[in-house]
């Protein structure tokens, strides 16, 4: 066990506003863990009230999970930075702390292609059966995301077992293009964010959305901003005035999402993907 002393890091905001989906609460011994799967290894992490400290129970490394959980960023300057008006402000303050977490692509991809169209408990169901189905059993209860040529050379009828609906083709054909060869995680890291993206959506499946997601949470595109149904109502109901709309954002007229993302960017600026997810959470925790 080891720990992180003063970061400023709420677990609670960050494995909950919806970013990742193979994290839970659980009390042991009267302290509340979050318990997750990462990187083919279980993380148990918690606050210390008493120290002030994260404590983290886990085989990976400390440098893996200080990258994990973004660490290397500077919060108070990028939180202050797009800190342009009182909606943000407000979900800044009452979330704070809350950190965008660098996922692993592979298993970001499948997530978030898992994800179309769903609920936040639907998708971990979905994706706590593709593990067990295909996954390395790596304690009680515990499972590895499978891997890619796993899944590509999966039955069909086994995944669709999995509860993926018209999904299923989907992720197997991705699978196999990521097992052959076609694509490759590190030239994204490498692209700018329009080539990522647009690579990214040569697989069928992955949409602006979806995409977007992918850029943000395992990509470090900082510059994405992800539009889902809780993100355009949040623009349509603080920001539709915004001059850059021309007074077309209403309850009649539609903005595209690439139309939306390119607003954060503009209004926000190179850290619009930490608003769009304060933001997000914030609006979604309102109920």
């Amino acid at each position: 066990m080891y720990s992180f002393s003063d970061v400023d890091l709420n677990l609670d905001h960050t494995l909950d506003c919806g970013q990742v989906f193979r994290w839970r609460r659980e009390d042991v011994d009267g302290f509340e863990w979050w318990v997750g799967v990462v990187n083919g290894d279980v993380i148990r992490a918690r606050h210390d009230i008493e120290s002030g400290t994260v404590l983290v129970d886990s085989s990976l490394p400390h440098e893996f999970v200080a990258s994990y959980f973004r660490l290397d960023d500077d919060l108070p300057l990028i939180l202050d930075s797009i800190d342009n008006d009182r909606y943000i402000g407000e979900a800044i303050q009452k979330y704070h702390g809350l950190r965008l977490v660098r996922q692993e692509p592979w298993e970001c991809i499948i997530s978030y292609m898992l994800a179309t169209a769903s609920s936040i408990p639907t998708i971990k169901k979905r994706i706590s059966l593709l593990s067990r189905m295909f996954g390395e059993k790596i304690g009680e209860g515990f499972y590895s995301f499978p891997d890619a040529t796993s899944l590509a050379d999966a039955d069909e009828s086994d995944i669709c077992e999995c509860k993926l609906g018209f999904r299923a083709g989907r992720i197997q054909k991705a699978a196999q293009q990521v097992a052959d060869g076609e694509f490759c995680f590190d030239e994204l890291f490498e692209m700018n964010y329009p080539g990522a993206r647009a690579r990214l959506m040569e697989i069928v499946g992955i949409g602006e959305k979806v995409a977007d997601c992918i850029l943000l949470f395992s990509l470090d595109k900082m510059e994405s901003f992800p539009v889902d149904t809780h993100v355009r109502q949040v623009v349509e109901k603080y920001y539709s005035s915004d001059e850059y709309f021309d007074g077309v954002v209403d309850a009649s007229i539609k903005l595209s999402n690439h139309k939306m993302g390119e607003w954060g960017r503009r209004y926000f600026g190179e850290y619009c993907g930490y608003a769009q997810e304060y933001l997000y959470y914030c609006w979604r925790m309102r109920g």
